[in-house]
């Protein structure tokens, strides 16, 4: 009789352990990603209330494949001469900064940041892209300028990795003139923290000859806050009454304020696109998301007194002609409200009649990301692989919206497009058409944006704080009759964040 007991509580503890750890093991089983595979396999389609036609034969998604377009096909004309041509070397190792700081990073042309890219609007840019010695192989991606797919720089999805000893061209045209910067997308939460990266500056055909014009690129290297690779403040002379647009471009994970002391400034530009009728503010800040870009314009005193430009702490852009002695100041209390700043005037598109609406809602949960136990981001309530593919056709108005409910703040960065943003929190936009192509969505906000699905190919739409990225806070915009011939893993270790 006892031993029918003990084999009867050893049978019920045997089945509780079954009924605890076979969910578990389901779960992890099922969250493993296989060496490879294409992100058309990814998730699932969603329409938007659209037609759910596609290409997504890998997958199974849609119900009736269109004729179909490689993303290595769309490119700008090959037959088109470049105007501006650059080669860029890649390399693993160790560098010194201004101050004499040393960082085992990644270099291109031997430093870091690597050159900044000039270019007039309408030229067309070549970048040779070599790998002299970054181990896991780079692409470089032009964050913010809407190139065609196949020069978008994602490992596995528009490109593979460019492996040591290798080189690969991108081209395209720059056809908006505005402030923008590239990095790489293999391993990005790697490479672009250490130092793989630089500044694009697209100008006007026609721009004023008075104005002097700089890039301001802020990156921390090891906690240490740098403009321009410089730990100090970045002097640049300008005289009594004339102006200076400084491009600010935030390269980090958080976002960071921008604020100026000394004079009153106009906020010109976010993201690449002139603000509308922006007037002169002081004592407010203005929120640089990260991955986003603010021009800040600064008409300088008659008195020759300096202007000191702050870029996220003490560091700094000082303007001056004779004297640079400008102490900095406090970050004001008030920041910048672009819902309401500029002048209202008309998208050019009806954004109340779209073709296609998308929820794009981010929360966090327990579970299991390939293999591996913890609190991972979700988008619209299931864990990375398993997300939305958000499928258009060219030429479809595209409104979504973007909730956050995950305790933390995400900056949320959408490749080949720009949107103008409508309302926050369910309050309308009354000032200038905000266009943005990388957006600072806080923890218990909503955004409604909208675009015109006018750059076919198969997209990023995630958040760029890249560690984030990584652990599953993405998705993919994807166009009708769209395919890849990349993957993911596979022999070029394809690996975008």
């Amino acid at each position: 009789m006892r031993r029918n007991r003990r084999g009867s509580r050893v049978s019920i503890a045997c089945g509780a352990t079954v009924v605890v750890l076979g969910p578990l093991i389901w779960l992890w089983q099922a969250s493993l990603l296989p060496g490879t595979y294409s992100a058309m396999d990814m998730g699932y389609a969603d329409y938007g209330g659209g037609p759910a036609v596609s290409a997504m034969t890998h997958g199974g998604h849609g119900q009736h494949a269109t004729a179909q377009r490689g993303v290595n096909a769309l490119t700008a004309d090959p037959r088109r001469t470049a105007d501006v041509a650059v080669t860029l070397t890649a390399r693993k190792e160790a560098f010194r900064l201004a101050s004499g700081r040393v960082v085992d990073g990644y270099t291109l042309n031997g430093r870091s940041p690597g050159p900044d890219i000039r270019a007039t609007a309408g030229q067309l840019v070549q970048v040779r892209l070599v790998n002299e010695s970054v181990p896991e192989g780079v692409t470089l991606h032009w964050h913010g300028v809407d190139v065609p797919n196949a020069e978008d720089g994602v490992a596995g999805v528009t490109q593979d990795a460019v492996g040591v000893g290798e080189e690969h061209a991108y081209r395209f045209v720059a056809d908006q003139a505005g402030t923008f910067w590239y990095h790489s997308h293999q391993v990005s939460h790697e490479q672009v923290r250490g130092g793989l990266l630089g500044a694009v500056v697209v100008t006007p055909a026609e721009q004023a000859a008075e104005v002097v014009d700089m890039a301001a690129l802020v990156h921390l290297y090891g906690g240490a806050r740098t403009v321009n690779g410089r730990e100090d403040d970045v002097q640049v002379e300008v005289p009594p009454g004339k102006r200076a647009r400084v491009r600010v471009i935030n390269t980090d994970n958080a976002p960071m304020s921008a604020w100026v002391a000394g004079a009153p400034f106009r906020l010109v530009a976010v993201d690449g696109t002139d603000l509308n009728g922006p007037t002169p503010v002081h004592d407010t800040g203005v929120l640089v998301t990260a991955g986003g870009r603010a021009d800040i314009e600064v008409i300088m005193p008659e008195d020759d007194s300096p202007v000191r430009v702050h870029l996220g702490g003490p560091s700094a852009v000082v303007l001056g002609s004779t004297s640079y002695d400008a102490p900095p100041v406090r970050r004001p209390t008030t920041t910048l409200d672009l819902l309401s700043y500029g002048t209202k005037a008309p998208l050019g598109f009806a954004q109340d009649r779209p073709d296609r609406r998308f929820e794009y809602a981010i929360g966090r949960r327990p579970g299991f990301l390939d293999g591996h136990p913890g609190l991972w981001w979700t988008v619209n309530g299931h864990l990375f692989p398993d997300v939305p593919m958000f499928v258009v056709s060219e030429g479809d108005v595209v409104r979504m919206r973007i909730s956050n409910h995950s305790g933390e703040v995400h900056p949320m960065h959408l490749h080949g497009h720009h949107a103008v943003v409508l309302g926050r929190n369910g309050v309308s936009s009354v000032g200038s058409p905000w266009w943005v192509d990388s957006l600072d969505v806080g923890d218990g906000e909503s955004y409604d944006i909208a675009f015109v699905a006018d750059n076919p190919g198969i997209w990023l739409d995630h958040c760029h704080n890249l560690p984030h990225a990584s652990e599953g806070l993405i998705a993919h915009l994807m166009y009708e009759g769209v395919t890849t011939p990349f993957v993911l893993g596979g022999t070029a270790g394809n690996e975008p964040e």
